[in-house]
């Protein structure tokens, strides 16, 4: 186990956690941080109130991240024949060749 000092709210804790997730730690109390600084004039004198506050709000937004319907599958590339594609690119290629002819006659 390790300890982990954070700073949430200009205020200072230290919470334990995991060997190797202190990094991942600090990242989460950095969101609710900035959570806090967002709401500016809605902060009470009460910490334990703001820190509710904070999470209800990061609760709600990832409830309604979750509860988002999924974003459509990517479009599948279509299915080139290259063979195909190689004889049309040839029959085009022929058909500039006789134009720049024709023009130059």
């Amino acid at each position: 186990m390790s300890d982990v000092r954070l700073k949430v709210g200009g205020r200072n804790y230290t919470v334990a956690c995991q060997d190797g997730q202190e990094a991942h730690i600090e990242r989460l109390a950095g969101v609710i941080d900035n959570k806090l600084s967002t709401m500016g004039a809605n902060l009470s004198n009460q910490e334990a109130k703001n820190l509710l506050f904070a999470a209800l709000l990061l609760a709600d937004e990832l409830d309604e991240a979750q509860s988002a319907p999924p974003p459509p599958p990517p479009q599948a590339a279509p299915d080139f024949d290259s063979a195909r594609l190689a004889t049309q690119l040839e029959r085009i290629a022929g058909a500039l060749e006789n134009a720049a002819t024709t023009l130059e006659s």
